[in-house]
C-alpha cells in the first residue's frame, strides 16, 4: 500500500514513523503538493493547529484535491487537528476562530475542550476491533465529541466518552494514536482500507 501523510504542520514524523512499522511494504510518504495525491491507497491527517492546516492546504493548493480524494473513496485517518477537519459542526470557542471544515463526519466537536497543552494526559481507550489491553491514548489540546449523528458510527470510546467516529472509510479520532508507540489504529486502519472499494 502507499500511504501519504499530509505534511504540511503537525505530527507528520511520527505518523510516518507508525506507518514503517505497522506493515512490512507499506510505503508512507509525505503529501505536501497535489501531485503528491497520485497513486495513494489511503492518506492521514494529523494533529497540530487545524486553523493552521487550513490555511496551509489552501495555501499548496491542496484543499479542493484533498477532499475531491475523499469524496470518491480514498480511506482517511485524521487524528485531533485532522479530525476537526473532517468535522460537520464546530461549536465555537469563546475568543477562537473556527477553521473551514470538508463535513466528511456527521459530529459536532468543540476545540481544545479537554484544556491546554499543560493539561495534556494518557488514557485507557477501548477501540472497537483492537484486541487485547486498552489503547493508550495521549490527548493534547484534543477536541471534545459533543454530538453524534446518524450517518456516523463511534468506535473508540475512553471510559463512556466517544473519543473516536468512522463513516465507512473516513476516520476521525479525538487523541494520537501515533505518539503512544502503539501501532494496533494503524494497523487496523490499513487493514481495512486495503478491503475498501
Amino acid at each position: 500500500m502507499k500511504v501519504g501523510v499530509l505534511a504540511l504542520q503537525g505530527d507528520v514524523p511520527e505518523h510516518l514513523r507508525a506507518l514503517g512499522r505497522v506493515v512490512p511494504g507499506t510505503i508512507a510518504r509525505p503529501v505536501r503538493r497535489p501531485a503528491d495525491l497520485e497513486g495513494l491507497d489511503a492518506i492521514l491527517l494529523p494533529g497540530g493547529e487545524s486553523t493552521t492546516i487550513a490555511r496551509l492546504l489552501k495555501d499548496a493548493g491542496l484543499w479542493t484535491p484533498v477532499a475531491e480524494r475523499i469524496r470518491a473513496g480514498l480511506p482517511v485517518l485524521a487524528t485531533c487537528a485532522g479530525f476537526i477537519l473532517l468535522s460537520a459542526r464546530l461549536e465555537s470557542v469563546p475568543g477562537g476562530r473556527d477553521p473551514p471544515t470538508w463535513r466528511f463526519l456527521d459530529v459536532t466537536i468543540r476545540r481544545n475542550d479537554y484544556g491546554s497543552q499543560r493539561e495534556s494526559f494518557e488514557d485507557a481507550v477501548r477501540v472497537e476491533g483492537v484486541p487485547g489491553r486498552p489503547f493508550p491514548g495521549v490527548f493534547i489540546r484534543a477536541p471534545r465529541i459533543l454530538a453524534v449523528g446518524p450517518g456516523t458510527q463511534p468506535f473508540a470510546w475512553r471510559g463512556d466518552e466517544v473519543v473516536g467516529v468512522r463513516t465507512g472509510s473516513i476516520w476521525g479520532l479525538t487523541f494520537h494514536p501515533e505518539l503512544s508507540d502503539d501501532p494496533r489504529i494503524h494497523r487496523l486502519f490499513l487493514e481495512r482500507a486495503s478491503r475498501a472499494p
